[in-house]
């Protein structure tokens, strides 16, 4: 248990006597109880080679419960962070290229590179662009269309300029695009 009183916290005593645990443990489930068959997909194997399996056999995943968010991987450990109510809600291309655009940033993490990098805004963040190329060429594989393709890379909290710049990043570009 640990006092709410701390060095920045609380300095006129007014939650004296308080007692806040600050340590919640984080309930993370194997990925592949929920996602099965992704060790089977070219685009992963390409990602991980040979440790396939056992990387998707140790991978962990957190679900949290909100209607806002999507999915991404911890910085401190890798694992993915799941919107309960995206997988639940959303398109299942949608959910199945979301989960192929974390694993690259798993493979990401893995290799010590930096997930979350403040220089960069996010379309044009080298993590970012990378990924999206993968899940690009995932979602041909799987036969979207173009116009889907450019729905898909319409993400909420970007505006029109920025889509326009990832749509270039990712090769999709062209005289009619966006």
């Amino acid at each position: 248990m640990i006092s709410a009183k701390s060095d920045d916290d609380d300095d006129d005593g007014r939650l004296q006597g308080i007692m806040i645990e600050r340590s919640a443990q984080i309930t993370l489930h194997p990925f592949t109880e929920y996602f099965k068959g992704f060790e089977r997909v070219e685009a992963i194997k390409a990602l991980f080679g040979e440790q396939t399996e056992r990387v998707l056999e140790n991978l962990k995943v957190e679900f949290f419960s909100s209607k806002f968010g999507y999915m991404s991987v911890s910085d401190e450990d890798g694992h993915l962070l799941i919107s309960a109510h995206h997988l639940k809600n959303a398109d299942l291309k949608v959910v199945y290229l979301d989960i192929v655009h974390e694993l690259c940033h798993v493979k990401q993490f893995m290799d010590g590179r930096q997930l979350f990098n403040s220089e960069f805004e996010y379309v044009d963040s080298p993590i970012e662009i990378e990924a999206y190329k993968i899940t690009v060429e995932e979602a041909k594989r799987i036969g979207l269309s173009r116009d889907e393709i450019l729905e898909y890379l319409r993400i909420e909290w970007i505006n029109e300029e920025q889509h326009k710049r990832l749509v270039e990043s990712v090769g999709l570009a062209t005289a009619t695009a966006v």
